[in-house]
């Protein structure tokens, strides 16, 4: 019988993980975005596991305690696809097994930089709310885009982030709200990542994109791929989600959510349990 994993190692870090549904299932890595944690697959992973699928959802860099290496270049995107690519071959035991890949905000990135590196180890791709990192910018110039990612430049300054997310109620809080963030999440952004230690790390994501290779997601992807955006987003503008298909050679789909806001994975888990299904069993 295949053992439960709770954790795994990769570049001498230790990463948590949550490990969920029939073992014998095929796999299913969620990887959660910024500001959470593996909890924000609470709503979702219930449905994967009742249509029959293991489901892997590990506190990514930065998130575990274990796995919060100082270093802003620790943070590349060659680094989280490594971390997911890891995850998939701990998970199969070295023998070739595939894993459907599940992202969300930044972890739609991890899930974007995988499936362009080892597609070997993907056997389908969903990517929730964040377009291909290539049609992100390349809307930066011909959209809105530039401005709903101001975020994203304030983030590179040191301490002021941290400082702003230490106070309840203030700047850092009102934002999350402003996008839709419900309150009980919210408040498990001050337990799980205030209170535990992980915004800096969390932020790392950010200030390492300087360091990032430039040329690691121009290949194009080429395992099938499901696409799911909400139309109310606030962070990410409908002119980089028409940009995707040309960074995908396989089968492809666009799933638009009507009315929705950027947390999909807690505002509609039914529909994105069913795209997921549904890209999983187009495999």
């Amino acid at each position: 019988m295949t053992a439960r994993l709770t954790s795994y190692d990769h570049e001498g870090l230790t990463f948590d993980v949550l490990d969920e549904g029939p073992v014998d299932g095929d796999l299913v890595v969620l990887l959660h975005g910024f500001p959470e944690r593996a909890s924000c697959w609470r709503l979702v992973a219930p449905l994967l596991h009742a249509a029959g699928y293991r489901t892997l959802a590990p506190d990514q860099r930065g998130y575990s305690p274990g796995a919060r290496p100082p270093r802003r270049r620790d943070y590349t995107i060659t680094h989280l696809a490594g971390d997911v690519a890891a995850l998939v071959e701990r998970a199969g035991g070295g023998a070739g097994r595939r894993a459907h890949v599940v992202g969300h905000d930044w972890g739609a990135i991890a899930a974007w930089a995988v499936a362009t590196t080892r597609p070997d180890l993907v056997r389908t791709l969903t990517s929730v709310s964040v377009p291909h990192p290539q049609a992100f910018l390349g809307s930066l110039v011909r959209s809105s885009q530039a401005l709903r990612s101001w975020y994203m430049a304030g983030f590179q300054v040191p301490w002021v982030p941290e400082r702003l997310a230490a106070r309840r109620g203030g700047v850092f809080d009102r934002a999350l709200r402003g996008s839709g963030m419900p309150a009980e999440e919210l408040e498990r952004f001050r337990t799980e990542i205030v209170e535990h230690g992980a915004l800096p790390g969390a932020l790392a994501w950010y200030r390492a994109l300087p360091f990032a290779d430039r040329g690691l997601l121009r290949s194009p992807v080429t395992v099938p791929t499901t696409m799911v955006w909400s139309d109310g987003d606030h962070f990410v503008s409908g002119a980089s989600i028409d940009r995707t298909p040309q960074h995908v050679r396989a089968p492809y789909e666009l799933v638009v959510l009507a009315g929705i806001d950027h947390w999909i994975p807690l505002h509609a888990p039914e529909a994105l349990a069913e795209a997921v299904l549904e890209r999983a069993a187009s495999a």
